[in-house]
């Protein structure tokens, strides 16, 4: 699903690190070799009906890599 975080990611913390991140060989295929973190924060989207959703983003992060593979993992609000 396509989406766009609108403003901030709030209230990150890291949920993995190095050998503790699952997906830690296709990450360094993908995107090359790096310090690979499995994160998670809030944050608002825009979805592609146009609408706004509070939710709950997952996704990974090395030093001088950016966020990839961003996926919603919770809604937060009612729809």
């Amino acid at each position: 699903m396509k989406f766009e975080v609108v403003g901030q990611i709030m209230e990150m913390e890291r949920i993995g690190r190095g050998p503790g991140v699952k997906a830690l060989t296709y990450l360094r295929k993908a995107y090359g070799q790096g310090r690979w973190r499995k994160l998670k924060g809030k944050a608002t989207v825009r979805l592609p009906n146009g609408a706004l959703r509070k939710v709950e983003l997952h996704w990974y992060e090395a030093h001088g890599i950016e966020k990839r593979d961003l996926k919603i993992k919770y809604y937060l609000d009612e729809p």
